[in-house]
């Protein structure tokens, strides 16, 4: 039986993930397999929680895209609101995002409702997102949890519901989660660092600063 964490959102910056040290100042991610490409982030703590300021580009099927971002994290590491700015060969497209931190979403200032229960935000164009169920859920080993997620895809910033699920395997180097979702039929095992950043994303990415 897998379990869910629900908390309420935190309105101090605490640090709510124990497991893992305080975020680094930036990280970098180099894509890979699946695409051709760069990440790096940025991140800022203030007392409402983390902000992360990040760029992705890549060439991926004969198609060019970069993606800037900036997200607001609460302190229990729920995602709050993002902006997300996608740049193509036809022009640019914006994203805004909002949340409650209880699962109720907008989206430009739309309520959307199918994606109630969501926590976090996944960008397809970002490996850092991948850190933020696993820093919210604190899993130990053995433990798992369903982590539906909003779904931006890199392409044309559209937004879904994905359902996800995450199981913490015995650790190698660092943290190892099993992970799956269904809707791409995709599984692998992702593995972290001491901050909770992904390292090794089999197929599509590996941290590189």
């Amino acid at each position: 039986m897998s379990k869910v964490a629900h908390h309420e959102p935190a309105t101090v910056c605490e640090e709510h993930t124990v497991s893992f040290t305080a975020l680094p100042p930036s990280a970098a991610w180099r894509h890979r397999e699946g695409r051709t490409g760069f990440e790096v982030a940025y991140f800022h703590r203030d007392e409402r929680g983390v902000v992360v300021e990040g760029c992705a580009t890549a060439a991926e099927d004969g198609v060019l895209w970069a993606i800037d971002y900036r997200l607001r994290l609460d302190g229990s590491w729920h995602t709050r609101s993002a902006r997300i700015i996608g740049r193509y060969r036809e022009g640019r497209r914006t994203l805004n995002v909002q949340s409650d931190g209880l699962g109720r979403w907008q989206i430009d200032g739309s309520p959307v409702p199918e994606l109630d229960g969501c926590l976090d935000i996944d960008l397809e164009a970002s490996a850092f997102t991948n850190a933020l169920p696993v820093r919210r859920l604190d899993l130990t080993v053995g433990d798992a949890a369903d982590a539906p997620a909003v779904y931006i895809r890199a392409g044309d910033l559209t937004a879904n519901r994905l359902p996800q699920h995450y199981r913490r395997v015995v650790d190698g180097a660092g943290q190892r989660y099993d992970y799956t979702a269904p809707t791409f039929d995709f599984h692998a095992t992702l593995e972290y660092d001491e901050y909770g950043l992904v390292v090794d994303y089999p197929g599509l990415a590996e941290r590189t600063a």
